[in-house]
């Protein structure tokens, strides 16, 4: 046991105040953070094209590969097999999520593309059920668990490297451009469909048209690896490696269970509401209109890709206001506007007219934004740095897996059996509450401060004399990771 009336005692020293010298300070380089967030948004916007023409193509994959059932319950196989990609998500997030603490972020990031298109690639290989029968829905089980499994080392590792890239001021508004790579490849993967299906019609696409997006994976797939194998480490990563101690090397999924395993509920609960709006809004909207609502495929998609053209800027906007006021509240306003609008939104989506419709997903796009802007900043911003791709990685993909694969199963299952088109309101409805008690009562909010276990990120040098006068306050999360340190000595003390 230490002496804790020695001045050497590590528990004495924990207890002293942060020292911060000025070449602890990050000065991040401007155009490399934009480098960084251009080729992590790229690439991302690529991995999401692979993993979203799925969702666009639900209808039509049904009939291929469920000809035996029809109606509504083809779209709910259809989304099942959707659903069974996020099987995979949280053990390829947590494989990954390890590696990425271990080897660096960018080594990563460039495996985990190349995987999508290779299973995206495949998915357009597969025999339909007419010709191979039930072997057809096997090998499309097989391609969407490898996606699913590539999947859960990307968007976690997309989040920290970007959150790491960036200076602390601007990590919300450079950070939000990830959300913008991710609408980008669901409008490039939506605007495919809509114009292969203008041009070849519903037959043909049937036939074989719905194949080509899923071709046009692999191309893609080695250009955005081509832009990620080019980066730089993330800076907050070389800043830890430099510091690195061997003791340092023992951090595993057990460790991360037992000594964060609060700021992992926190985000669980943080993911769940922005994944299930997220993925309403992004994934089962275009098959709600087609399927339930009764929509052509062309004129279904066409109002999603203008919505989510329109989203972009709100996305960036939302970013840039969560540097200036903070995510907790961007935050908070967007599940008070969905809690109150959701209703009339669906109601004008199920009325019939073209114009409402569209102002009916616009209201749920304009919110689903105020998520998408502040997550890639906030989320990563819960974890310290020598866990944070593991740590994020668990949270995000198992709450992602739990309530967001299964959202379009579980929402089309319901109006199929009680032929109520509200279903999706009421979901992210109560989705929002949950979110909204959630995020006022519990979360901490950081925006502009420096990430947990890391020095402060600056854009230039003239930053560092303020930040210097205030030590405590720029290594705010000081007194939180001494009572991590205290937890561990405390367990290697009771395990002696």
């Amino acid at each position: 046991m230490p002496d804790n009336k020695n001045p050497n005692s590590p528990k004495l020293k924990r207890k002293s105040k942060p020292k911060l010298k000025k070449e602890d300070v990050t000065v991040v380089d401007t155009d490399s953070a934009r480098k960084a967030v251009m080729a992590t948004a790229v690439g991302n916007g690529m991995e999401w094209f692979d993993f979203g023409i799925y969702s666009y193509l639900a209808a039509t994959i049904g009939q291929v590969f469920f000809p035996e059932v029809s109606g509504p319950m083809q779209l709910v196989f259809s989304f099942a097999t959707f659903a069974v990609a996020f099987i995979a998500r949280p053990v390829g997030g947590i494989f990954f999520g390890m590696l990425g603490d271990r080897l660096g972020r960018k080594k990563v990031l460039a495996i985990t593309l190349i995987m999508m298109a290779l299973a995206t690639l495949s998915i357009g290989l597969i025999p339909s059920y007419a010709s191979i029968g039930t072997t057809a829905t096997v090998l499309l089980l097989i391609a969407r668990l490898v996606q699913g499994f590539s999947a859960g080392g990307e968007y976690s590792g997309a989040m920290t490297f970007i959150a790491e890239s960036t200076p602390d001021k601007k990590r919300g508004f450079m950070s939000s451009g990830l959300e913008v790579g991710t609408l980008v490849g669901y409008i490039a993967g939506a605007g495919l469909v809509t114009l292969l299906t203008y041009i070849l019609g519903e037959e043909t696409m049937l036939e074989w048209g719905w194949r080509i997006p899923f071709f046009i994976s692999a191309p893609i797939g080695l250009i955005g690896f081509y832009l990620r194998n080019n980066l730089e480490e993330s800076p907050a990563f070389e800043a830890m490696q430099e510091k690195k101690s061997e003791e340092d090397d023992n951090e595993s999924v057990r460790h991360i269970l037992q000594f964060h395993w609060r700021a992992i509920l926190m985000g669980m609960f943080v993911v769940f509401f922005y994944i299930v709006v997220n993925y309403i809004v992004l994934s089962y909207m275009p098959s709600h209109l087609t399927a339930v609502l009764g929509y052509g495929e062309t004129e279904g998609l066409l109002l999603i890709v203008i919505v989510m053209v329109i989203m972009i800027p709100i996305v960036l906007l939302m970013g840039y206001f969560s540097d200036r006021i903070g995510a907790k509240k961007v935050i908070q306003g967007g599940l008070i506007g969905l809690i109150i609008l959701s209703i009339p939104a669906f109601n004008l989506i199920g009325s019939g007219n073209t114009l409402l419709v569209f102002f009916g997903l616009m209201i749920l796009g304009i919110f689903s934004a105020s998520f998408q802007g502040t997550m890639p900043a906030l989320l990563p911003s819960l974890f310290f740095t020598n866990v944070r791709n593991g740590a994020l990685a668990i949270t995000f993909n198992i709450s992602a897996s739990l309530f967001g694969g299964t959202t379009p199963l579980l929402v089309s299952w319901l109006i199929s059996k009680t032929a109520n088109q509200m279903i999706p309101a009421y979901y992210a409805i109560f989705a929002s509450i949950v979110g909204f008690i959630v995020v006022t009562l519990f979360l901490k909010d950081t925006s502009g401060k420096a990430l947990r276990g890391s020095p402060p990120a600056v854009e230039e040098k003239a930053e560092i004399k303020e930040i210097l006068e205030e030590p405590e306050e720029a290594l705010w999360w000081h007194e939180e990771k001494k009572e991590i340190e205290e937890r561990i000595e405390d367990r290697a003390e009771d395990g002696k």
